[in-house]
């Protein structure tokens, strides 16, 4: 039997695994994330095996900055269980939505996107190395 998928906000503890496994941000920017409550975990069994970023566009507007599931831990709803967590909180302080990207060549994770409860808002195009656009989702918190 699995045990239970536990999701939280980051501690200081959780530091160095985030840092592994967002390459895109530096470890300054995640220990002042961690600090802030801006990046959520999932573990299970006392091991980290999922992790979010939480930005906020103009400073307000909150921004999923990154997602991302342990291989192995995959289509087991731990990506669902973030979601859950985040718009949970989010709509405790007052947000309306919630927005997140992926790259427009990535078919896989634009239908976890959907599959999670967010739909399509828009396009930015040539925005990523090689000229490749960015689709954006809102997720409706109310």
């Amino acid at each position: 039997m699995t045990s239970r998928v536990v999701v939280r906000f980051a501690g200081p503890p959780d530091l160095e695994w985030c840092v592994v496994h967002d390459s895109h941000a530096t470890e300054s920017v995640i220990r002042h994330k961690i600090v802030n409550d801006e990046i959520i975990v999932a573990e299970q069994d006392g091991q980290l095996i999922g992790y979010i970023r939480l930005e906020y566009l103009w400073s307000n507007i909150p921004y999923i900055g990154m997602v991302f599931v342990l291989e192995d831990y995959r289509s087991e709803g731990v990506g669902r269980s973030l979601i859950g967590f985040l718009t949970d909180y989010l709509s405790g302080r007052g947000h309306d939505f919630l927005l997140s990207s992926s790259q427009v060549d990535e078919p896989e994770p634009q239908a976890w996107h959907r599959a999670v409860g967010f739909r399509e808002c828009g396009v930015l195009n040539e925005v990523n190395p090689g000229g490749i656009g960015e689709v954006f989702f809102r997720k409706d918190l109310s």
